[in-house]
């Protein structure tokens, strides 16, 4: 389970937010400057709470009363940007063991062969990402955090600078991610289409603060 119960001043702009899920996919929704990407910042340790806790199945990472701040390389928690992030020198295999190596995890061949099966990769394994499509890149991102082994995802905006059509082309890898992978992911989005296909629960939020949460039902345009 995750449990969020922050407040954080970024200038002149303020989160106070605070939920607990147990969904597969927690789908942070809301505006641009919502403060989705500040939120998994913060879950993900990159980012500081002024007060508050942030706790991930029983372990605490954040906790301002008594001093606790888990640094973010001990978090094990995934990252995906909306750019993929790849090193352009690394061909893919080299990119995808990049996240195990960091984390000094043994070499596990069963679980790269799994991953690499999942994401429909291995036809891409010797290529540079200079060769590689928009929705390839981001399914060798995705590759590259579950290798890494982490026990919860963050995905912010994955599709965001993909065309419809590479949109389309990635969905149906994110929903066997959530299916067959088992670990669970928050998923930042501003687009509704993406979270009803993918997110267990919501989180929406307008302008630092959390205005619903629950089942895809709470999304803008739903039928109630």
């Amino acid at each position: 389970m995750l449990r969020v119960d922050v407040v954080k001043q970024l200038g002149e702009f303020s989160i106070e937010a605070s939920f607990s899920s147990e969904g597969r996919v927690t789908g942070l929704f809301g505006a641009s400057g919502a403060g989705k990407t500040s939120l998994i910042n913060m879950i993900a340790g990159l980012l500081r709470p002024d007060r508050g806790i942030i706790a991930l199945d029983g372990e605490t990472l954040d906790e301002s009363a008594a001093h606790i701040h888990i640094p973010a390389h001990r978090r094990r928690i995934g990252y995906v940007f909306q750019d993929a992030r790849l090193f352009p020198h690394l061909d893919v295999r080299q990119n995808l063991d990049y996240g195990r190596r960091m984390n000094r995890l043994a070499d596990d061949p069963a679980q790269r062969k799994r991953v690499v099966e999942l994401l429909d990769i291995g036809g891409l394994l010797d290529r540079r990402p200079g060769r590689l499509s928009g929705g390839e890149r981001q399914r060798v991102a995705f590759g590259r955090a579950l290798l890494s082994k982490p026990r919860l995802l963050l995905l912010d905006e994955p599709l965001g600078s993909l065309d419809e059509g590479r949109k389309v082309e990635i969905l149906p890898y994110l929903i066997r991610l959530r299916d067959e992978a088992r670990i669970p992911m928050v998923y930042v989005s501003h687009d509704v289409a993406e979270l009803r296909q993918l997110a267990t629960q919501i989180v929406m939020l307008r302008r630092g603060r959390i205005t619903a949460f629950g089942g895809v039902k709470v999304l803008p345009g739903a039928p109630a």
